[in-house]
C-alpha cells in the first residue's frame, strides 16, 4: 500500500512538472505581447500614422485577459491619446486579478477549446479527487490488513495531508498570476490544499471518534484550528477552499459529543467562524461563501432548540444579532448597487467609496417600482434575513413548548426582527429584508398574543403576563416606525420606490400588531393604552408626511407623502374604535373623514379627500355588522325618531355634504364615489326607518309584507327620479347609471314580489276593510302611477328601452290593481285563489280589461307612445282569448251573450279608431 501511495505521488509530481513547463512557455509569450503593446502605445503617442502589427499568438484561454487589452486606439486630441495610453499601461502594470464570486468572462468560456477544458480543468478536478481517495484507501487498507497500528496510520494520514497542503503552496507560488483569473475554479494549488485539509480533518476526527486517542476538548480545538486555517488559506487558493473550510468549521461541534453542552461556547465558536468567513469574503469580494455561512449559522439554532436538553435562547439571539450586524457593516456592507444603477442610467461613472466595491452587476433601472427588490447581492441578503427571521419565529414557537417564559421569548424575537428591519433600512440592496421583517413581526406577534402557540395551550393567561407581551408588541411596532423614519431621512429623496415601501411598512406593521393586540386583550368599551397608541402613531405619520412633502421635489404629490397620510387616517380610525363604540363610533367615523377632506384644502395631497370615501365605507361596514346601531333592547319602538335616524341619517347627511363640497374638484372618480355613497346611504336610511316602523319597532330578517315592499318600491321610484334630476342639473355618471340601475332593480322587485311572492291572491293576506283605500292601492296602483310618471319624465332623456320598460311596468301594475280590485269587489277582504270564481266576477274581468285596453290605446295616441299602444293590443288580445275560452265555457244566459256583444263592440271601435288614424296619416303625407 505504501508503494502504491509513493507511485501515485511521483506520478502527480511529474504531471505537475510538465504543467509547470507549459506555464513558463506561456509566460514568455505573455511577455512578448506586453512588449508589443508598449511599442504600439509609444508609436501612437509620437504621431505615427501606420499601426504596428501585433505578433500573432494562439487564441488560448490563458491569454484572454491581456488580449482584451489590444484595442483600436481612437483618433483624437493629444489628451485623449494620453488618456488611452495611461489606461493600457495601467492594465499592464496592474496586480493580478483577485478572485471573486462571479464567473469568468463569457468570451473566455466561449473561446476555450476542448483540449484546454480537458487538460487544464478536468485533469485537475479528477486528480484532486484521486489524491483524496488515495489517502482514504490507504488508511482503509492498513486497517483491514493490520499492517500498521492505529497511531501510525493516523500519523501517516496527517503527514499525507500536510504534504498535499505544502505542495499546493509551492505550486501556487510558481504559477503565473494570469491563471488565477482564467482557471479560478480549477486551480491546482487549491485542489491540492483541499485534499490535504480533508486528510487532516479525517485523521483528527478518527483519533477522537474512532480510537479515542484524544479527548473532546482537544479534538474540538484541533478541528476548529484546521477549519479556521483552511479559511485563512482560502485567501490564497479561492472561494471553493473557503467553502470547504466553512463546512468543516460548522460541522465540527456536531462531530464532538459533549456530556455538558455549553450554549455560550457553542454559539461563540460558530459566530467567530462566521465572522472569519465574512472577513475573508470582504477581502476577496465573495458572494457564494457568505450566503452559505448565513444559511449554516441559521441552521444551528434550529437544531439546538429542537434537540438540546438545555433551553437557553440568549446565546442564540446574540449569534443572530451578530450575523445581521456583520452583514450590515462588514460584508456585503455598503454594497454599491444603487451607485452602479445610477451610473448605468446617467452614463457617468459611479462614485468610489472606501468600502471595497463589489464587481459590477447588471441591475434593472430604478425607475421600475419593484426592481430594487432584486438588487445584488440578493443571495446574501435573503439568506441572512430569512435565516434570522426563521430562527426568531422558531424560537418563539418552540420555546413556549419547552416551558420557556413567553415574555422573554417575545423580547428576544422582537430583538431579532428589529435587527433585520434595521438591515432593510440601512442598506439599499436589502428591500426584501424590510418586507420579510414586517411580515415576521405581524406573524410572530399574532402567535405571541394567541392562547395557543405551537400546538400548546398557554394556561397562564393572567393580566400581568399578557400586559408585558402587549407592551413588547406595541414597542416592536413603534420600532418599525422609527426605523422607517431613519430610512426616509437618509434615502427618502433619492430612493423613491424604496421610500414608498418603507412608508407602507412603517404604517401597516404597527397598526396590524396593535389591532391583533386590541382584539385579543383590549377593553372593547374604552381602551386608553391602544387608543393613545393609535393617536400617537397617527400624529407621527402625519408629521412625517408633512416633512416629506417639504423635502420632496414632487411636494404633496409624492407617493410617500400620500401613503403616510393614509396611514395616519388608518391610525386615527383605529384609535376611534378603541375609545368609542356603538352609535358613537358609527357617527364619528364620517366626521373623521370629513376632517381629512377639509384638511385637503390646506394641503394638496391627493389622498386626503379619499379619506372621506374610506370613512363612509367603514361606516357602512359597521352598519352591516350592527344594523340596529345600538343594542336591540335599547332601540325602542318609536317610529322615525330613534337611534336609527342618528346612526343612519347623520352619516348620510355628511356624505351628501361631502359630495357637495367636492363638486368642483377635478377628480371625476372622487366625485362619483362620494355621490354613489351618499345616494346609497340616503336610500338605506329611509328604508331602515320604514322597516322599523312597519314591524312595530323590531328589526329582523322576516320576509316583508306587501305594504312594506310597496314602500320600498315607491322609494326606489323616487330615488331613480331624484338621481335623474341630479344628473340633469350636474352631469354625473353615478347619477345617470345609478338612477337607471335603481329603476331596473325596482322593476325586478315588482315582477318577483308584487306579482308573485307577496301577491294577496297567492298568499291570502288581508287587503283591508276599506273598499278603495286598502293594500291594493298601496301595493299596485301607486307604483303604477309612479312608473308612469317616471317613464314620462325619462322620455327623451334616457334610452328608449329603459323608458319602454318603465311604461310597461306601470301598465302591468295598473292591470294588476284593476284585476285584484274586481276580485276584492266580489270576494271581500280576502281574495285567495282557493276561494274559486263566480260568474259575475268572470264577466267583470272582461269588461275591466277591455276598458283598460281602450284607456291605454287613448294614452298611446295622445302621447304618441307606441309602447302603450302595444300594451293595449296585448291586453285586448288577452280579453279576446278569455271571452272565447273561459266566458264561453263558464258563463250562461244573458252574461254570456253580453260578454260577446261587448267584446264585438269594443273590437269594432278599435278598428274604426285605427282606420281614422291611418287615414289621417296618409292624408297628411
Amino acid at each position: 500500500m505504501s508503494l502504491l501511495l509513493i507511485i501515485v505521488v511521483i506520478a502527480g509530481i511529474l504531471i505537475l512538472r510538465s504543467y509547470n513547463l507549459r506555464l513558463k512557455k506561456l509566460e514568455s509569450r505573455v511577455q512578448e505581447l506586453q512588449n508589443a503593446i508598449a511599442g504600439r502605445v509609444l508609436a501612437v503617442a509620437d504621431g505615427e500614422s501606420a499601426a504596428m502589427e501585433t505578433p500573432g499568438i494562439e487564441a488560448e484561454a490563458d491569454s484572454r485577459p491581456l488580449a482584451d487589452a489590444v484595442t483600436e486606439l481612437p483618433d483624437g486630441s493629444e489628451a485623449e491619446v494620453e488618456a488611452e495610453k495611461a489606461a493600457i499601461a495601467a492594465r499592464m502594470t496592474a496586480d493580478p486579478i483577485e478572485e471573486t464570486g462571479l464567473p469568468a468572462p463569457a468570451t473566455a468560456a466561449a473561446n476555450e477549446s476542448l483540449e484546454s477544458t480537458i487538460g487544464a480543468r478536468w485533469a485537475v478536478w479528477v486528480g484532486g479527487i484521486a489524491l483524496a481517495l488515495g489517502g482514504i484507501f490507504m488508511v482503509k487498507y492498513s486497517i483491514e490488513s493490520g499492517l500498521l497500528s492505529p497511531g501510525v496510520r493516523l500519523a501517516l494520514a496527517a503527514i499525507f495531508g500536510l504534504v498535499l497542503v505544502a505542495a499546493g503552496e509551492v505550486i501556487r507560488r510558481r504559477s503565473a498570476p494570469v491563471l488565477a483569473n482564467t482557471f479560478q475554479n480549477a486551480m491546482i494549488p487549491g485542489v491540492l490544499t483541499a485534499a490535504g485539509v480533508v486528510a487532516l480533518f479525517g485523521s483528527t476526527y478518527a483519533a477522537h471518534g474512532i480510537y479515542g486517542f484524544i479527548g473532546p476538548t482537544t479534538a474540538f480545538l484541533l478541528l476548529a484550528l484546521i477549519s479556521l486555517a483552511t479559511l485563512g488559506l482560502s485567501l490564497l487558493h479561492g472561494q471553493a477552499l473557503a467553502g470547504l473550510g466553512l463546512l468543516a468549521s460548522m460541522i465540527t461541534p456536531a462531530l464532538i459529543a459533549s456530556t455538558a453542552p455549553q450554549p455560550w461556547v457553542l454559539f461563540g465558536y460558530l459566530t467567530f467562524t462566521w465572522l472569519a468567513t465574512i472577513a475573508a469574503s470582504r477581502l476577496r469580494r465573495w458572494l457564494i461563501v457568505p450566503a452559505a455561512a448565513n444559511a449554516l449559522l441559521s441552521l444551528w439554532p434550529l437544531l439546538f432548540i429542537t434537540f438540546s436538553p438545555i433551553v437557553e435562547l440568549t446565546p442564540v439571539t446574540v449569534a443572530m444579532l451578530a450575523m445581521i450586524a456583520g452583514t450590515i457593516f462588514l460584508w456585503p456592507g455598503r454594497y454599491e448597487a444603487a451607485a452602479a444603477i445610477a451610473a448605468e442610467s446617467s452614463d457617468e461613472p459611479a462614485p468610489q467609496e472606501e468600502t471595497p466595491a463589489a464587481p459590477p452587476a447588471a441591475t434593472p433601472p430604478v425607475s421600475d417600482w419593484a426592481d430594487f427588490l432584486a438588487r445584488p447581492p440578493l443571495g446574501v441578503t435573503l439568506t441572512a434575513a430569512v435565516g434570522a427571521l426563521a430562527v426568531a419565529l422558531f424560537l418563539l414557537v418552540d420555546s413556549v413548548r419547552y416551558g420557556y417564559p413567553l415574555t422573554e421569548a417575545t423580547f428576544l424575537f422582537a430583538a431579532i426582527v428589529a435587527s433585520v428591519a434595521a438591515f432593510g433600512a440601512g442598506r439599499l440592496h436589502a428591500g426584501c429584508a424590510a418586507i420579510l421583517s414586517a411580515a415576521a413581526a405581524v406573524s410572530g406577534m399574532f402567535l405571541a398574543l394567541s392562547h395557543t402557540i405551537g400546538g400548546v395551550e398557554i394556561t397562564d393567561s393572567s393580566s400581568a403576563l399578557y400586559d408585558i407581551v402587549v407592551l413588547e408588541g406595541l414597542g416592536l411596532g413603534a420600532l418599525f416606525t422609527l426605523i422607517g423614519a431613519f430610512f426616509l431621512r437618509r434615502f427618502g429623496g433619492s430612493e423613491k420606490s424604496f421610500a414608498s415601501l418603507w412608508s407602507l411598512i412603517m404604517a401597516v406593521t404597527p397598526l396590524a400588531i396593535a389591532t391583533i393586540s386590541f382584539i385579543n386583550f383590549g377593553n372593547w368599551t374604552r381602551d386608553w393604552l391602544h387608543g393613545l397608541y393609535g393617536i400617537g402613531l397617527g400624529i407621527v405619520l402625519l408629521a412625517l408626511a408633512e416633512w416629506q412633502s417639504r423635502r420632496s421635489s414632487e411636494g404633496g404629490r409624492a407617493l410617500t407623502v400620500n401613503i403616510l397620510a393614509a396611514g395616519s387616517f388608518a391610525a386615527a380610525v383605529f384609535a376611534l374604535h378603541t375609545l368609542a363604540h356603538g352609535a358613537t363610533a358609527t357617527i364619528l367615523l364620517p366626521l373623521l373623514g370629513l376632517a381629512y377632506l377639509s384638511a385637503g384644502r390646506l394641503r394638496d395631497w391627493p389622498v386626503m379627500p379619499w379619506a372621506m370615501v374610506a370613512a363612509l365605507i367603514f361606516t357602512m361596514g359597521r352598519i352591516a355588522w350592527q344594523p340596529t346601531i345600538v343594542d336591540p333592547s335599547e332601540l325602542g319602538t318609536t317610529p322615525v325618531f330613534n337611534m336609527l335616524l342618528a346612526g343612519y341619517g347623520i352619516p348620510a347627511a355628511l356624505a351628501v355634504w361631502a359630495a357637495f363640497q367636492v363638486r368642483h374638484l377635478p377628480g371625476q372618480k372622487l366625485r362619483s364615489a362620494l355621490q354613489a355613497l351618499a345616494s346609497i346611504l340616503v336610500l338605506l336610511t329611509i328604508a331602515i326607518l320604514v322597516r322599523h316602523a312597519m314591524n312595530g319597532g323590531v328589526l329582523n330578517s322576516n320576509v316583508p309584507t306587501l305594504g312594506e315592499q310597496a314602500i320600498y318600491t315607491l322609494l326606489a321610484i323616487g330615488a331613480s327620479a331624484t338621481l335623474m334630476a341630479l344628473d340633469l342639473s350636474a352631469s354625473s355618471p353615478v347619477f345617470r347609471y345609478g338612477g337607471m340601475a335603481v329603476g331596473v332593480l325596482s322593476v325586478v322587485s315588482i315582477l318577483t314580489l308584487h306579482l308573485l311572492g307577496l301577491n294577496p291572491f297567492i298568499t291570502g293576506e288581508s287587503t283591508g276593510r276599506i273598499p278603495v283605500f286598502n293594500l291594493l292601492l298601496l301595493g299596485y296602483l301607486l307604483p303604477a302611477v309612479g312608473y308612469g310618471g317616471l317613464a314620462l319624465y325619462a322620455r327623451n332623456r334616457r334610452p328608449l328601452p329603459y323608458v319602454t320598460m318603465l311604461a310597461v311596468a306601470g301598465a302591468v301594475m295598473a292591470f294588476s290593481w284593476a284585476t285584484l280590485s274586481v276580485r276584492r269587489f266580489w270576494q271581500g277582504e280576502y281574495i285567495p285563489f282557493w276561494n274559486g270564481f263566480i260568474q259575475g266576477e268572470l264577466y267583470s274581468y272582461s269588461v275591466v280589461w277591455l276598458l283598460i285596453g281602450i284607456a291605454l290605446l287613448w294614452l298611446g295616441a295622445r302621447f304618441d307612445a307606441r309602447s302603450l299602444r302595444f300594451a293595449s293590443a296585448a291586453l285586448v288580445f288577452v280579453a279576446v282569448v278569455k271571452v272565447f275560452l273561459i266566458d264561453m265555457a263558464n258563463l250562461e244566459g244573458f252574461l254570456r251573450a253580453l260578454s260577446f256583444i261587448g267584446l264585438g263592440a269594443v273590437l269594432i271601435g278599435i278598428g274604426l279608431f285605427y282606420q281614422k288614424v291611418l287615414t289621417g296619416r296618409r292624408t297628411t303625407e
